[in-house]
């Protein structure tokens, strides 16, 4: 069996840690590991280890699993949870590592996703700075300049959440402007929720565009997927296109956000939730930037027979717009 394998593989790498043990019935780790959740056990493990995180991932290196550095700061924020097989390889060395008791990390991990614990219900400031910069990087290998040469005049955008809570597919119709000549693609950006694997989603060019090349960046959740239009639109010239991502490889969503860098035409948002799995109450927010207080909170109504909240903006603003919801726990 693969697991009973990766089990071995683990078991036969195991290495020696390079400083002393953790204290003896340290109250704040003791605490930790008893009620959790994951990322305060975690942190309080490594505080009580005195190790950096790059030390940390040295030992998960010499047990055979490759784990970023931003990552496991994640999971020590509480930012992303380990949910991939390699992953959760990490976490069990990490436990020998760290000389914790066998399962008590894995156990952490198991209550919080029963009970919804552990997930922060939006994104932190410091994720959003990360993606902002590995999203400049992506579009780098891909050539394509930050302005590339459309104006929105129109977004509308679907987004579908599964029977798991999880944000399964995104669905963007788009009608833009060209104001310079020569414009014959367009680079669409995907933030996955946390814990998403990037290269297991689908990107599907649905109309009047084809699939060019496809970046990813595993710790961030970030995709950018270059669309082509078989045309080079002259300045002026106005195009339609459509497209849409499968995802459905992260946990339980409980928001959608889009952030605009420049003022455009109207934005429609629609969530439509599994008709088993309804949220209790859905909400429109907006920031004026990632490090902005959010501010425009509106109960949004659940249409009872489509199963489905939106919203509409009129004109785009620079900034970030969503829709938020709160499952029953």
């Amino acid at each position: 069996m693969p697991h009973a394998t990766q089990q071995a593989d683990v078991a036969a790498v195991i290495a020696v840690p390079d400083v002393a043990g953790v204290t003896q019935g340290d109250p704040a780790l003791d605490a930790a590991l008893s009620g959790g959740p994951f990322h305060v056990a975690l942190r309080a493990a490594i505080a009580a280890r005195g190790l950096p995180l790059q030390r940390v991932q040295h030992h998960l290196s010499r047990y055979g699993v490759k784990v970023g550095v931003t990552s496991l700061s994640y999971w020590q924020q509480g930012a992303r949870r380990p949910q991939r097989p390699e992953s959760l390889r990490a976490v069990r060395a990490l436990e020998e590592i760290l000389q914790l008791p066998e399962e008590s990390l894995i156990r952490l991990l198991a209550e919080g996703d029963e009970q919804g614990a552990g997930r922060p219900a939006v994104r932190s400031y410091r994720s959003l700075v990360e993606a902002d910069g590995v999203l400049a990087g992506l579009l780098a290998e891909l050539d394509a300049p930050v302005d590339g040469g459309l104006h929105t005049l129109g977004l509308h955008e679907r987004v579908r959440i599964g029977v798991r809570r999880e944000l399964a597919s995104r669905e963007a119709h788009h009608i833009v402007r060209a104001h310079r000549d020569g414009v014959d693609r367009f680079a669409a950006v995907y933030h996955g929720d946390p814990g998403c694997t990037p290269d297991l989603m689908r990107v599907q060019a649905l109309e009047n565009c084809r699939t060019g090349r496809i970046r990813y960046h595993h710790d961030t959740g970030v995709l950018v997927a270059e669309l082509l239009f078989d045309t080079r639109l002259r300045s002026g010239d106005t195009f339609l296109f459509r497209y849409g991502i499968e995802d459905g490889t992260a946990g339980v969503s409980r928001e959608y956000a889009r952030g605009f860098g420049a003022a455009g035409g109207q934005y429609a948002l629609q969530i439509r939730f599994d008709e088993h799995r309804p949220p209790v109450r859905c909400h429109r927010f907006a920031q004026h930037s990632a490090a902005a207080p959010r501010s425009g909170r509106q109960e949004l109504p659940l249409s009872p027979r489509h199963h489905s909240v939106h919203l509409v903006e009129p004109r785009l603003r620079t900034g970030i717009v969503g829709i938020g919801w709160d499952w029953e726990e």
